[in-house]
This record gives C-alpha cells, structure tokens and sequence, in this order.
C-alpha cells in the first residue's frame, strides 16, 4: 500500500517546514492528486490519520483535489480528457504521439496551521 509511503513523505516534509517558522499545529493539508498517480483517495486519507498521529498534524485534516488527466496530439494538437483506463491515442486524428498536460501530480498545495495558513514552495520554486 504506496498510500502509506506518500502520508509518510506528506507528514514528513509539512513537519520539516513547521520546525524553522515555531508553527503550531497543522488544521489542515490540501494535496493535489492526478487521475493519474495511482493513489486510492480513502486509503490516502486513512494512511494520513495513521501517520499523523504524535506529530503537530495530529488530528489534521488532508483534503485532496482530483486532477483530470488531459493529454494533447502531437501531430493535430486537439487536447481530450485522457480518462481511465487512459487513452493516450489522439481522437481527433488518431495520432500516437499524445503530449500528458495533466494527471499525474501528486503535491502539497498548501497548509493551514491553527496559527495561520503557510505557503510551501512548490517544486519549480524550489
């Protein structure tokens, strides 16, 4: 069950940037998840709850958003909703040369402590 690994990874890095700025607790953590990524919603949840537990995200909430997966021809540039299972030839034209735009994000968007909500820089800004 990777949804462990991931609440882990979460808990883990929201815990790290609590540390430098004396945060309280944590009310709450929005995580975008792609159609893509593999992730089943309950079992995040429920790994969530577990892994909080003795952490200042304990009792935390995790609020996930779905992210559709789209993809765009390479050959005619129509985009579609890619769906599951995931159909990566173009239906416009048939072309297999689909560019993914979306669907596979797995990251924190933002934290809300008790105190006031804090930012985490997203990948490209780190």
């Amino acid at each position: 069950m990777h949804e462990m690994s991931i609440a882990l990874a979460v808990v883990d890095q929201v815990a790290s940037a609590a540390r430098p700025d004396g945060a309280g607790t944590v009310h709450s953590v929005r995580l975008q998840v792609g159609e893509l990524a593999g992730v089943v919603s309950d079992a995040l949840a429920f790994s969530f709850s577990l892994a909080c537990a003795g952490t200042v995200l304990e009792g935390a909430e995790l609020v996930t958003e779905p992210v559709a997966a789209r993809a765009r021809c390479g050959s005619c540039a129509e985009a579609w909703p890619v769906g599951m299972p995931p159909q990566l030839s173009c239906p416009g034209c048939g072309g297999a040369s689909a560019e993914l735009l979306s669907g596979r994000e797995l990251q924190i968007v933002s934290v809300c402590w008790n105190d006031a909500p804090v930012h985490l820089p997203t990948h490209e800004e780190r």
